[in-house]
């Protein structure tokens, strides 16, 4: 039964991430975590495909099925996803903030910290350098100040990156991760032609949210939690929510983080385009053994699962933050998109984290292999690396997209035009052992297109790529 004050449709934080349904919820599934008739019902259910409610995950989540999650959960991403593993990386245009977040070394009180913020030719070579990589999708991020990083600058930065074409590189979807702001803002971040909006929570649990935001904007949990409603009235059809697990009791934060899908999907008609799922690291000042909420790699996997269970047609990111091998087990259960050959600091990439960057990380990364042994890696274990932007420059996004993905439809889509975007990667950027490897797996993987029609044509690109032609698309 739910909370009386809950209320999915409602424009208010506390009302679809209600406090008291939440603990409802955790002290139902922690009373039927044994019951295996109760877990099996959950499970074939889920085994439809068609996701879960947060009272059914929670119970997965807390119940003692590991085998059958696991099992389920790569059932259903193989299904929606094939093994594809779309690739991105970070990109910091400024850590001047004036938030005083606890866990965050880019807080206003951390007089330590090197403050830094690029110009619109320290962007450009940024640019260029992930050009190089062979990266093709960004994810803009900065501090909060209203001063050194307005939406001016924001929108700014995104044209420059956009017009910025080296050799044969270009980025072609550029997501954004900026505090929450208007819905005046957020039409100007869909008129720049952003790919998805991203803002993560941090933590749902409203009193742990105020203790670890003591000052600035984001001290204002209502405000901060009801800006992707804000963003999707001003016209942006992607959103992705995030967690960032260890500051609150990770069931609390899995079933919230469900109940935000489901308030989208309930108020707007489509819930979020991605979940990401980082875990609290290391940080100048910032100890990750001060937060007491630590969740070790197999919490963490089955975190993963469940997402994978209970929203089926929603990406799930996981960073540069976990490392390879915490990366390869959750690729299997769920995660469809990675960072790779990433740089957390403010001009990373261009000068390196050393030399005459000053340190600037947000946090310490776990996994520091270039993007090259990344694709390499992912090739290895069954993977298909992507730097597919289809779907975002086709128009096939919020509604749209998850309708094709419902259908299963967009495995037409996606499965082609990551083997096309791969071998551009082959040709401009990788070792000669990666290509090898690439070449390899694109001639086994065209055979499994299914359509006759598309196969001839993903062929036929994929002969003009070789001859020079580059972004071609299903």
């Amino acid at each position: 039964m739910a909370s009386n004050n809950y209320n999915a449709k409602s424009p208010s934080a506390r009302e679809f991430i209600n406090h008291d349904e939440i603990m409802s919820t955790l002290a139902w599934a922690r009373e039927n975590k044994n019951n295996s008739e109760l877990i099996n019902q959950i499970l074939q259910k889920a085994s439809e495909k068609k996701g879960l409610g947060h009272r059914e995950a929670a119970l997965l989540l807390l119940s003692g099925n590991t085998d059958e999650i696991f099992a389920l959960a790569r059932e259903i991403k193989r299904e929606f996803y094939g093994e594809r593993v779309v690739l991105f990386a970070p990109l910091y245009l400024s850590n001047y903030c004036v938030n005083g977040c606890v866990y965050c070394p880019f807080n206003a009180g951390n007089s330590t910290m090197p403050r830094r913020k690029l110009t619109q030719e320290e962007i450009r070579r940024e640019v260029i350098a992930l050009q190089d990589m062979g990266h093709k999708r960004l994810a803009l991020e900065t501090g909060e100040h209203p001063e050194q990083s307005p939406i001016e600058y924001v929108l700014e930065s995104i044209k420059t990156i956009y017009s910025i074409n080296h050799k044969n590189g270009a980025i072609r979807r550029v997501n954004v991760n900026i505090a929450a702001t208007s819905v005046e803002d957020y039409r100007k971040l869909k008129d720049a032609g952003i790919g998805t909006y991203l803002l993560f929570q941090e933590t749902y649990h409203e009193e742990a949210y105020n203790k670890i935001h003591p000052s600035g904007p984001k001290s204002d949990y209502a405000y901060h939690t009801e800006a992707m409603d804000r963003a999707m009235q001003g016209g942006v059809d992607d959103v992705g929510l995030g967690v960032l697990f260890g500051l609150a009791d990770y069931a609390y934060e899995f079933t919230a983080m469900l109940m935000h899908a489901e308030h989208l999907e309930a108020a707007f008609g489509v819930g979020p385009h991605t979940l990401s799922v980082p875990r609290i690291r290391k940080a100048q000042g910032v100890e990750a053994a001060n937060f007491t909420h630590g969740i070790d790699d197999e919490t963490f996997a089955r975190i993963v699962a469940c997402l994978r269970i209970s929203a089926p047609y929603t990406g799930i990111i996981v960073s540069t933050r976990e490392s390879e091998d915490c990366r390869k087990k959750v690729l299997d259960v769920g995660v469809s998109q990675i960072s790779g050959g990433s740089r957390t600091s403010v001009g990373g990439y261009d000068v390196g984290d050393n030399g005459n960057c000053p340190d600037t990380k947000q946090f310490e990364v776990n996994d520091h292999r270039s993007l090259d042994e990344i694709v390499q890696w992912l090739i290895s274990i069954g993977h298909i690396p992507s730097f597919c932007t289809a779907c975002y420059r086709e128009g096939r996004v919020g509604d749209r997209f998850m309708k094709l993905c419902k259908t299963g439809q967009i495995q037409n889509c996606c499965h082609p035009n990551a083997l096309l975007t791969l071998q551009e990667y082959l040709l401009d950027y990788s070792s000669a052992r990666t290509r090898t490897a690439g070449e390899e797996l694109i001639t086994r993987e065209i055979l499994k297109v299914p359509s006759e029609k598309t196969r001839g044509i993903v062929l036929e690109n994929l002969e003009k790529i070789k001859q020079g032609s580059r972004d071609f698309r299903i």
